[in-house]
């Protein structure tokens, strides 16, 4: 019988992280994610991902993460669709925060693509798989 080693928790990601997941479950955002992705992206370090369940919800969402990261002293270097709202990205360089309205989530999979990637959930919404 092998053991099979633990998923990671929130406790092993960064401080920044875990407060930009905070804020996007403030504004009650759901199927809140953490990808982990050192050492299989030169791009980033970890996708933040999170659902919004309309156009407002989501561009809500993603002006309350860059609102209070910003007084943290985070500033993201580029943000892409606050406009539409269907799908926000918000990169920090050294992560990403993808906001979601759920067909876009569905369609894009970036769980399927990045599928190598520890996965640490953040909410406890029962339409994300552990």
């Amino acid at each position: 019988m092998t053991d099979t080693p633990a998923p990671p928790s929130p406790a092993s990601l960064p401080e920044k992280i875990l407060r930009a997941g905070d804020f996007a479950l403030e504004r009650k955002a759901d199927q809140v994610v953490a990808l982990d992705l050192r050492g299989i992206s030169t791009a980033t370090d970890f996708f933040l991902l999170a659902n919004g369940n309309s156009d407002i919800q989501v561009r809500a969402i993603a002006e309350h993460v860059i609102d209070e990261l910003k007084k943290e002293d985070e500033r993201p270097a580029h943000v892409e669709g606050l406009d539409s709202g269907r799908w926000v990205l918000i990169d920090y360089i050294d992560f990403v925060v993808h906001v979601f309205h759920p067909q876009a989530r569905d369609f894009y999979q970036l769980e399927g693509l990045w599928g190598d990637a520890p996965r640490i959930v953040l909410d406890d919404d029962p339409g994300v798989d552990d």
